[in-house]
């Protein structure tokens, strides 16, 4: 048996959970919907909430040291991204932009230019609204990053 397809849900400000648990349901695949403090999640099997204790990072900590090759990690976090897709696990914003090892190293670099910008003063604006557009987006990359880690083998029983 190969090792089954898991998503991971950075979950404290996450706006698409629903469609994460509409597509894992669709694929029979288990979500770890990972919070600081408790989140409603669906009475299903398939669902896990998992709270951690402790500080900011507690919960990204709990994502990167599980996710690798063959998960899922939905997340806004860029250094969390950065350190899902060195494991190998497929990254995916909520706004269905994938994160992966071609586009990682340049996000990293301009969020952290952007970091030292509003540090020093600088007035940077901040991440546009989130849309209904988004989320169409969002639900057709996790559909195919499913399909495609389906197609590679993983989540069938050998």
């Amino acid at each position: 048996m190969t090792k089954p397809i898991e998503i991971y849900v950075d979950a404290d400000a996450c706006p698409v959970k629903n469609e994460v648990y509409r597509v894992a349901e669709r694929h029979g695949l288990k979500v770890m919907v990972v919070s600081n403090s408790p989140i409603a999640v669906p009475r299903d099997s398939l669902v896990e909430r998992v709270v951690v204790d402790g500080g900011m990072d507690a919960a990204d900590n709990w994502i990167a040291e599980r996710a690798v090759n063959g998960d899922i990690v939905v997340t806004a976090d860029v250094p969390l991204a950065g350190r899902c897709v060195k494991a190998g696990a497929t990254v995916l914003a909520p706004n269905g932009k994938a994160f992966d090892e071609n586009s990682i190293g340049m996000t990293l670099a301009t969020r952290n230019v952007l970091h030292e910008l509003r540090s020093a003063g600088e007035i940077t604006g901040g991440p546009r609204p989130f849309s209904p557009r988004d989320r169409s987006s969002f639900l057709s990359a996790l559909d195919l990053a499913v399909v495609r880690l389906k197609r590679a083998g993983f989540g069938k029983k050998m």
